[in-house]
């Protein structure tokens, strides 16, 4: 990550300590820390598809965890850092999550620095979050985040909801897979030289703010996004080569779920305006949930979802006229055991994605985690899942709490 923006955000944070200490006389600080060390393998089961691609990847992570709480637990730090090595150039890197003062009041809170945000209700795509950057290295399902410099402000009422309001001063690009990995297209795609549609680059300052409220059995969110998007948008000529940059972006979105007895009934959409494209996007479905079978504590959850992006085969995640249909189980036991097994089917072709996730603890300081995707039936015109056809894969991790 950019290094003058990760010592600016050290800088404020121990500034703004040192500052409330000497300020007042303050109780000793409550103080916690966690280390995880992983241990990872992932194999992919078919031969390389492009040139340069391994089969194996070792690899070994850490995540350190800290926060000091002051001021009656109303002021705090966060920090939350990563890094990985791995057989691939471009997954061996570090970030920091998370590094970021908060101040709460009784309605409000105010958070500077580096943080972690999500939005959304969906399983199968994410579509309203949009505050912080995809680490596309890490992992397929784009769950894993970068840390986003930021100011947040968020007022807090009883009839009104919740306002959330962001400045956003950075624009963190995505990463992409290098040479050696898999999971990649099939020219490589090198993260700086993606351009900016902004002559500002990664400066430009982008804004966002989101309400959230609950009426009754309905949770809702609605949200505004105006800034550099954290998609590059692909432009692809018919010779291979691709033309891409960050687009300046609105991004309206709208999440509602629906808790009734055992169903959650849940929909998210967006529409997006740029230059280069206007779309929408929805995702919609619904889970069922059969609790406590047979008395032993055992929960086993039905997933359906319909997910439609106007953008069609241009839509980066594939997932563009598609259904998802998968179980989760949670078997509440003290190991917090769970799997969650799933797939998504195109209505177009013939493709399909397979997975399954499973993870369990041992002991008080171990967990073990199992994933695997499979790529079947994948169309030869398949414009983004057609890079990837050949890399069904199985990943193991197990981790050491410190």
């Amino acid at each position: 990550m950019n290094k003058q923006l990760y010592i600016f955000a050290v800088i404020l944070c121990v500034g703004i300590f040192i500052t409330n200490a000497q300020q007042k006389e303050m109780a000793k600080p409550d103080q916690e820390f966690e280390l995880e060390l992983e241990a990872g393998y992932r194999y992919f089961v078919n031969d390389a598809q492009f040139a340069g691609q391994l089969d194996h990847y070792p690899s070994i992570a850490l995540r350190p965890d800290y926060s000091i709480e002051w001021n009656k637990g109303y002021e705090s730090i966060n920090f939350t850092g990563f890094f990985r090595v791995d057989r691939d150039d471009e997954r061996t890197h570090w970030d920091v999550r998370e590094l970021y003062y908060q101040k709460a009041k009784s309605n409000w809170e105010l958070s500077v620095g580096l943080k972690k945000i999500y939005w959304g209700v969906a399983e199968s795509n994410h579509l309203v979050d949009i505050i912080n950057q995809t680490d596309a290295v890490e992992t397929f399902d784009g769950e894993e985040k970068l840390g986003q410099p930021m100011v947040q402000y968020s007022y807090i009422t009883n009839k009104m909801g919740t306002f959330d309001f962001f400045y956003l001063p950075f624009n963190r690009k995505r990463t992409f897979t290098g040479e050696k990995g898999r999971l990649r297209f099939g020219t490589v795609i090198d993260q700086d030289d993606i351009g900016y549609e902004s002559g500002a680059k990664e400066w430009r300052q982008d804004f966002a703010v989101r309400w959230k409220h609950y009426f009754g059995i309905f949770d809702v969110g609605l949200s505004h996004f105006y800034g550099t998007g954290r998609e590059p948008l692909f432009i692809f000529d018919p010779f291979g080569n691709i033309e891409s940059f960050y687009p300046v972006i609105n991004q309206t979105g709208i999440d509602v779920q629906i808790t009734h007895d055992a169903f959650l009934w849940k929909i998210e959409s967006i529409y997006r305006n740029a230059d280069a494209q206007d779309f929408v996007a929805l995702v919609a479905g619904l889970e069922y949930t059969f609790s406590n079978i047979d008395g032993n504590g055992l929960d086993i959850g039905l997933l359906g979802e319909y997910l439609y992006d106007e953008r069609d085969e241009l839509s980066l995640n594939a997932l563009q006229n598609d259904v998802f249909f998968g179980s989760r189980l949670a078997f509440n036991d003290i190991q917090d055991t769970s799997i969650l097994i799933g797939g998504v089917a195109d209505l177009e072709s013939s493709s399909k994605i397979f997975s399954l996730e499973a993870s369990r603890r041992f002991g008080s300081n171990w967990r073990a985690e199992i994933e695997t995707r499979i790529f079947s039936s994948v169309a030869d015109d398949e414009l983004i899942l057609g890079n990837f056809k050949e890399d069904s894969f199985l990943r193991f991790t197990i981790s050491r709490f410190f």
